[in-house]
């Protein structure tokens, strides 16, 4: 078993002690009738296909968050799609998860040659239109797969609080990869810190995050799945392994640029996003009542524009690879 760490993020991000105090800047084709079927609920739209699958909206609102946590990523990365060390040209690639399409669609812009990419999701919600060789399937990874269509490439990402049995899950992207064919699974590590005291155990920002990572696990789903992803892909038999970690900060306090622009992605994430995390787990789940979610919003959007917080979350991208 070969498992590498590559290099980790710098120890500490700077901070920009020019950037003012607080941000105000807001930075299938032939479908059944049950897949576009919708449930509208606490001000918003949840999917109907396997509805309590997935405990957050689908609406406008959220897939435009879902397409700027997408440029996050990338810019997290450095401008790449993925890690892995795959030449896309005649590969045939699996986009777990696919939300809006918006990677599969990238992709499909940037590598032509690719055989085929398919996203797949449980939300009728991509655009009819796409690059030749992409394709939507609406359908439930975490039942049994039947396409036996074998893939050079599996990607995953932003998956916590939607997959019950994740070992299960990497076991089947194990027996539909080819030999030699490679796994990345990209997800944040669900628990904020910040390097310098200033953010407090008992912050809005963390008590709303501490609350997802308990509703998740009361319906079964976890909400922090980063931390376990080396070992589940060790399980299933990938070999060998790499585990990238970076940082992405809450807010435009860092010095550097890049980081910056991610911190500014992540706080209108925090900003738009809060209502759609909390909604449904909130009050269903934890049993809050609506002034109790109300007065938590509130909150997570007054630290999220505050730059005297210097929050952050650990990014990991696990790249793992079938053996020949």
């Amino acid at each position: 078993m070969t498992v590498r760490t590559a290099a980790e993020p710098p120890n500490r991000i700077e901070v920009d002690m020019d950037a003012p105090s607080l941000d105000t800047d807001s930075s299938c084709t032939s479908l059944s009738s049950s897949v576009q079927r919708y449930e509208y609920k606490h001000g918003r739209r949840y999917h109907g296909y396997h509805a309590g699958s997935y405990p957050f909206p689908n609406d406008k609102r959220e897939q435009d968050r879902l397409d700027m946590i997408h440029h996050l990523y990338t810019r997290i990365l450095n401008d790449r799609l993925f890690l892995a060390p795959l030449d896309p040209r005649g590969k045939a690639i699996l986009d777990i998860g696919t939300g809006t399409g918006i990677w599969a669609l990238h992709m499909g812009d940037a590598h032509p040659a690719a055989r085929l990419i398919v996203g797949n999701d449980l939300s009728p919600i991509q655009p009819s239109w796409a690059p030749a060789n992409v394709r939507f399937v609406v359908d439930d990874v975490e039942k049994d797969w039947v396409d036996r269509h074998p893939y050079d490439f599996i990607h995953c990402r932003y998956m916590a609080g939607s997959i019950k049995d994740w070992p299960r899950l990497i076991r089947q992207c194990y027996a539909h990869l080819r030999p030699g064919g490679w796994l990345e699974l990209q997800e944040s590590v669900n628990v904020m810190y910040s390097e310098d005291g200033t953010l407090p155990p008992d912050s809005f920002m963390a008590r709303m995050m501490h609350g997802l990572i308990v509703a998740c696990e009361k319906i079964g789903r976890t909400m922090d799945p980063a931390p376990s992803m080396e070992k589940w892909v060790q399980e299933a038999g990938f070999d060998p392994i790499t585990k990238h970690r970076f940082k992405i900060p809450v807010g435009s306090w860092p010095k550097d640029p890049r980081l910056k622009e991610c911190g500014s992605l992540m706080r209108v994430n925090f900003v738009e996003g809060v209502e759609a995390f909390t909604a449904s787990l909130f009050t269903e789940v934890l049993g809050w009542t609506p002034e109790e979610v109300a007065v938590l919003n509130t909150g997570v959007r007054e630290e999220a524009m505050r730059n005297d917080i210097h929050a952050i979350f650990d990014f990991v991208v696990i790249v793992a690879q079938k053996p020949y």
